[in-house]
């Protein structure tokens, strides 16, 4: 994989994605700034997506076909019987809970900077988020790479348009009292419930982030007339995306210093580690981008004129960032 080539970052610059910015496609969200959400867990188990409940124990298969499965149904079936008796109580007794927080601000792109603004007149910066650029050539046979280089910088209106675009952001979590909870089945040395504890807080964060999502989407307008099964929600069949800080799109954990500072999330009881791994783990955050041509892809490999032009952006040491970005560097450190 490291001997495929790489362009410049002038060269991926050039081939941005440059969508068109539509004045009727770039609605006002319903409000600005943060507003906190107490779910119930009732309305959020009604989001789970429960096939990677059973990726979580190896059982491979979408919901609810693998409980018909020839080979893993008996498992799957027994599986999903305990998980729902545990959810049940769960939501009847209230031993966990969920919050979040969530808002908008007015936006636009510089560069592969994503620029949060306090005021519509774009006067004050409140953060930028500092974005990668896709680096690695698409043909394997060519050094030149085929259709663009993505960047999530790319779904923001630029600085300087006359369009007044947005971004959102969110942080939930549905693990508060997991850990208790999943102490004290530990403790009368019932692991099994206390891994499936677990796992279904993870779900629950992920279902709550579905759920503030279709909420979002509504709040921004664009989403006002969505009429979406839960299988159409879990296909992804809405406009926008939420990516979250160290996945493939954007794989800089500590962008999420920024996002939680723009939140204010640790208000709602969810804060980060020193190695920026959320607390409660059943936690999940990120980013909203509304528009159309909006889409998740992986940034891949980059070279060290993006490290080095990263790191200026951040203000953060070279070798710093290249700690960070260990899984995404295109060459040896040190070389």
């Amino acid at each position: 994989k490291r001997a495929k080539p790489l362009l410049t970052l002038a060269e991926a610059n050039a081939r941005r994605f440059a969508p068109e910015f539509k004045a009727q496609e770039i609605s006002a969200p319903a409000f600005l700034g943060t507003r906190s959400v107490d779910a119930p867990l009732a309305e959020l188990a009604r989001y789970i997506d429960w096939t990677f409940f059973f990726t979580a124990w190896e059982l491979r298969g979408r919901f609810p076909a693998i409980l018909d499965h020839p080979e893993q149904g008996p498992a799957a079936r027994e599986l999903y019987a305990n998980a729902r008796k545990l959810l049940d109580d769960i939501i009847a007794t209230g031993r966990l809970r969920a919050r979040g927080v969530y808002g908008f601000w007015p936006a636009a792109t510089d560069g592969n900077d994503i620029v949060v603004y306090a005021d519509d007149a774009h006067t004050r910066e409140k953060v930028r988020f500092n974005m990668l650029r896709q680096q690695q050539a698409k043909d394997p046979a060519s050094d030149k790479a085929e259709g663009p280089c993505w960047s999530l910088a790319d779904f923001v209106a630029p600085v300087g348009s006359p369009l007044r675009d947005h971004v959102g952001a969110f942080a939930v979590t549905a693990g508060l009292g997991a850990a208790e909870l999943a102490g004290a089945y530990e403790k009368s040395l019932d692991d099994y419930s206390a891994i499936i504890v677990k796992a279904l807080a993870d779900r629950l964060a992920e279902a709550f982030a579905e759920y503030l999502h279709q909420r979002a989407r509504r709040d921004w307008g664009y989403g006002a007339g969505e009429d979406l099964t839960n299988d159409d929600l879990i296909d992804e069949k809405y406009r926008g995306i939420r990516p979250a800080f160290g996945y493939p799109a954007c794989p800089d954990h500590t962008e999420k210093a920024k996002l939680f500072d723009l939140l204010g999330a640790r208000a709602v009881g969810i804060d980060l580690t020193e190695s920026f791994a959320m607390t409660p783990a059943a936690s999940v955050s990120g980013i909203y981008l509304a528009h159309p041509q909006a889409r998740y892809f992986n940034v891949g490999r980059i070279g060290r004129d993006q490290v080095e032009d990263y790191a200026r952006r951040k203000g953060m040491p070279v070798l710093e960032v290249e700690r960070w970005l260990a899984p995404n560097l295109g060459y040896d450190r040190g070389n």
